[in-house]
């Protein structure tokens, strides 16, 4: 039996309540794949399962993506061999690994010109800029997007492929440097949010014209304003809560505010079978290929420092990709 190292929560709290443990790993059972990881991503969702913002039943293993090669293979699975590229997400938790046996059906092939580190770095964030780009919100040619938290992961995902599909972009950032990471990836204005007047300043910019669609990750910091900088009828997406849940609001409020709509999507139902799991992969797997969407892999860390990885994206002080090597 292969050991493997793996990293395992048995309560809620700070980075360090996780402990990196040695345990037995079984020949892959049937469907499933053995893996020997290459590259780990990290998500903010991690640090709020990890601290108990969204419970999870413990013990348990913390992660949702990563890349790296077949090991094995287990009885009755097809379309994958020893030696294969491949990456995941939402496989269960348990990512903080260097071997894992992983479902067949939540694998990816990884394609030529994509390398594993992108793979790990981009799918998880990718695959969510992926939905909101093309599903939430089918962004068009000349349409103005803004894009909150401009200079993390899935910020300059948005900013990227957003500016590739013909958009005019506005990222939004909380230092000078962050905004000038988000014109890096394609921002055409990017204000800083730390400012209370920023609303003013970015109707200043674009000269009175609001967004069509709002992508928010930021949540309580950001919400409220939000809706002041959506055009009429446009749309306010509210895809995390990097500080802290968006507030409770009245209906009646989207209405005085322009007609809004508003939407709280989430990645997984976007990617809920297989089938669509992949071919969303393949969207973004080309334009990673194509050069429309670039991985910004911020530092690499190994296994054994994943308190103080978290630590540090808890911080906010991380700037694109955080990718952890097994």
């Amino acid at each position: 039996m292969k050991t493997a190292r793996k990293v395992v929560l048995t309560e809620f709290g700070p980075p360090e309540t996780m402990k990196l443990e040695s345990v037995g790993l079984p020949e892959p059972a049937a469907g499933e794949v053995q893996l020997k990881q290459t590259a780990i991503g990290l998500n903010f969702i991690d640090i709020y399962q990890r601290k108990g913002v969204y419970p999870i039943p413990l013990p348990t293993g913390l992660g949702h993506e990563a890349a790296g090669v077949v090991e094995a293979v287990g009885p009755g699975v097809e379309g994958f061999k020893p030696g294969d590229r491949v990456a995941y997400m939402n496989a269960g938790l348990g990512a903080y690994a260097d071997y894992r046996n992983v479902p067949a059906d939540k694998l990816v092939s990884i394609p030529p010109g994509v390398s594993e580190e992108q793979a790990a770095a981009l799918l998880f964030k990718g695959i969510t800029a992926q939905y909101l780009l093309k599903k939430t919100h089918a962004v068009k040619p000349g349409e103005i997007v803004l894009v909150h938290a401009a200079a993390g992961g899935v910020g300059q995902i948005l900013c990227q492929w957003a500016k590739a599909l013909g958009a005019f972009v506005i990222g939004t950032a909380g230092s000078p440097e962050k905004c000038a990471i988000a014109k890096t990836a394609g921002a055409d204005i990017a204000i800083n949010y730390s400012q209370e007047d920023w609303p003013s300043a970015l109707l200043e910019a674009t000269g009175g014209k609001k967004a069509a669609v709002v992508y928010d990750s930021v949540g309580k910091a950001t919400f409220l304003k939000s809706l002041d900088c959506a055009a009429p009828f446009g749309l306010v997406v509210v895809f995390g809560a990097a500080s802290g849940p968006a507030p409770a609001i009245e209906p009646e409020l989207l209405n005085k505010k322009g007609c809004l709509f508003l939407t709280r999507p989430s990645v997984f139902p976007h990617n809920a079978t297989p089938e669509v799991f992949r071919e969303n992969a393949a969207d973004l797997f080309f334009a990673i290929h194509s050069g429309m969407v670039k991985a910004s892999i911020g530092g690499r860390f190994p296994l054994d420092q994943i308190a103080t990885v978290h630590h540090i994206a808890e911080s906010r002080a991380t700037q694109g990709a955080t990718l952890i090597i097994p």
